[in-house]
């Protein structure tokens, strides 16, 4: 399989970008484009042992950082990273791209200047995978549309659907909509809408979901408009960290704690390691026309390869191809 690899994606680029590319190409064996900066990709990679791998550097003369604004840089920066990444992918050079950069600017070129929407998608959406310990659900839109329509929402749930199972093995995923409460009546008139038309859907559709659901694992994919998605996303982030903060404080109270919370490490350490959203790496791009992974820009090396692996298991359950299928089968393009 072939990869490519923003390689000026992440907060601390090219360092755990070209760190994790190692580590993917070491674990798959894969060819893995590192695209970005030929120099500084070049240094970064002699510090690694690549006598075996298939590392290549592909040049890229700018960069897309995280202030740079979404509905600039497509045109302002036709050589960055994410420009020459997706123009691989679009020409057939590469089988997907992964960034962990600016995730508007990802959006932004892959739809409107290089890879374009898959025939028939209304809207593309962005996608994330909860780490909830042996439960990974996917969850879209959380970012790319702040209003959708009923009738886009029941594309994300055919969509999120074949991605479930492409990626998770799931034979019939479990489809829910994120709502103010579980009874059919709740939600606003779109959500009423959105679910008329899923029902009329080739779906294992469950109806409306609360958040504490959600959590608990009861759908394999979470239906939701971009507005409320990446105010979900967001606040489950923050959510995360503040009790994290609050309970090593607690513990480095007293010398009681402080000895509790040292024999309680390992423990610690496995269920940090379950909703670790560095385990997943990266979520896809639903609905542009190529494989599109986007991670974190926070992400360490391990995230990078764990990206890389959502890419190529995308492209292995034939993603792209299913969702095109889809759409044209039940008439929702």
């Amino acid at each position: 399989m072939r990869i490519a690899l923003d390689a000026m994606g992440s907060d601390a680029c090219p360092i755990p970008d070209v760190a994790g590319a190692v580590l993917a190409a070491r674990a798959w064996g894969d060819t893995i484009y590192l695209v970005g900066d030929e120099p500084r990709l070049k240094t970064e990679l002699a510090k690694h042992d690549t006598s075996s791998l298939k590392l290549e550097i592909v040049p890229a003369k700018d960069v897309i950082g995280m202030e740079d604004k979404p509905g600039i840089v497509g045109k302002s920066k036709p050589d960055s990273s994410m420009h020459v990444g997706m123009n691989l992918v679009k020409s057939g050079s590469a089988d997907a791209f992964v960034t962990a950069g600016n995730t508007g600017a990802a959006l932004s070129i892959a739809t409107l200047f290089t890879l374009r929407r898959i025939s028939g998608v209304k809207r593309p959406a962005l996608t994330a995978i909860l780490p909830l310990g042996n439960a990974r659900p996917i969850v879209l839109d959380v970012g790319a549309n702040a209003d959708s329509k009923p009738d886009w929402l029941a594309q994300f749930a055919l969509m999120g659907k074949l991605y479930a199972q492409a990626s998770s093995g799931i034979a019939e995923p479990r489809v829910a909509l994120l709502s103010n409460g579980e009874e059919e009546g709740k939600g606003n008139a779109v959500i009423h809408e959105a679910a008329a038309l899923i029902r009329d859907l080739p779906v294992r559709f469950t109806g409306n979901i609360e958040p504490k659901d959600v959590l608990r694992g009861e759908a394999d994919v979470v239906v939701m408009d971009g507005f409320v998605g990446n105010i979900f996303i967001k606040t489950m982030e923050a959510a995360t960290r503040t009790m994290a903060n609050a309970l090593r404080d607690e513990i480095m109270a007293s010398t009681v704690t402080k000895i509790g919370g040292a024999l309680a490490r390992p423990a610690f350490r496995r269920v940090q390691k379950q909703i670790d959203p560095f385990e997943v790496g990266g979520a896809p791009l639903l609905g542009v026309n190529g494989v599109v992974i986007i991670g974190h820009g926070r992400s360490n090396d391990t995230a990078i390869m764990n990206a890389i692996g959502q890419a190529r298991r995308a492209v292995q359950g034939k993603v792209i191809e299913s969702i095109e299928a889809g759409l044209k089968t039940y008439s929702l393009a």
